[in-house]
C-alpha cells in the first residue's frame, strides 16, 4: 500500500481528489492535511510516498512549504494541485521542488495521470509553462522576489489594499507597506498602478 498525503484546507476538495485516486489507483491510501503544521506533523510519524499540495493554504503559503518539505523530505516528491493556472505558478513551483503541477480543474484522469507518473519517479512540465522553462534566457523581473513578496505582488495586481493584504495574510500593514517597497524597489517600478498593470499584464492574476 503506497501513502499519499494530501494537503489542501478545503475539506470537499480533499475528499473528492482522494475518491478520484482511490477509485483509479486501487493500492493508495491517501492521508489528509488541513494546513503545513498539520503536513509537517504526518510526515513526521511515517513515510510518504507522494505529497498533493495545495498552494493557497492557511498561514505561510504552499511555496513556503514546499521550500519546507524538500529541505526535510528531499526525496519525497511533491505534486502542485491548485486552483491557480499553471501560467501562474508552474514555474516557480517546479524549480521549488515540485515534480509536476495540475490545475484543479483538471479532467480526473489527468490528476490520475501526473499521480501515477509521480510514483513512479517521473516529472511533468505544463504545457503552459513549458515554453518558459526550456527557453527563458532572461527570468522576468517578478522572479527575483521572494515567495512572500511574489504572493503580495499577486494580492497587489488584484486591486486588494495594502490594508485588505494585511487582514487575509494575517501581518502588519506595516509590514505589507514594508513588502510593497521592497517589490517596487527589486522590479524598478514607482507605485501600487505600475504594480497592478505589470501583474495583469504578465498574467500572475486571473
Amino acid at each position: 500500500m503506497r501513502n499519499v498525503l494530501l494537503v489542501d484546507d478545503h475539506p470537499v476538495v480533499r475528499k473528492g481528489i482522494a475518491r478520484i485516486l482511490t477509485s483509479e489507483i486501487p493500492d493508495l491510501r491517501v492521508n489528509e492535511a488541513y494546513d503545513g503544521a498539520a503536513a509537517l506533523e504526518q510526515l513526521s510519524t511515517g513515510p510518504c510516498d507522494l505529497i498533493l499540495l495545495d498552494l493557497t493554504l492557511p498561514g505561510d503559503s504552499g511555496l513556503s512549504l514546499l521550500r519546507r518539505i524538500k529541505r526535510e523530505h528531499p526525496a519525497t516528491p511533491v505534486v502542485i494541485v491548485s486552483m491557480h493556472p499553471a501560467a501562474q505558478f508552474a514555474e516557480r513551483a517546479l524549480e521549488a521542488g515540485a515534480v509536476a503541477y495540475v490545475a484543479k480543474n483538471s479532467d480526473p484522469h489527468e490528476i490520475v495521470s501526473i499521480v501515477r507518473q509521480a510514483l513512479a519517479g517521473k516529472r511533468r512540465i505544463p504545457a503552459e509553462a513549458a515554453g518558459d522553462l526550456r527557453t527563458a534566457i532572461e527570468s522576468p523581473p517578478h522572479e527575483t522576489l521572494s515567495d512572500r513578496e511574489y504572493q503580495v505582488l499577486r494580492l497587489i495586481g488584484a486591486g486588494r489594499t495594502v490594508s485588505e493584504i494585511s487582514a487575509e495574510l494575517g501581518l502588519s500593514v506595516k509590514t505589507i507597506s514594508t513588502y510593497r517597497s521592497k517589490i517596487l524597489e527589486k522590479m524598478k517600478l514607482r507605485t501600487s498602478a505600475e504594480l497592478m498593470h505589470y501583474a495583469i499584464t504578465n498574467r500572475l492574476v486571473p
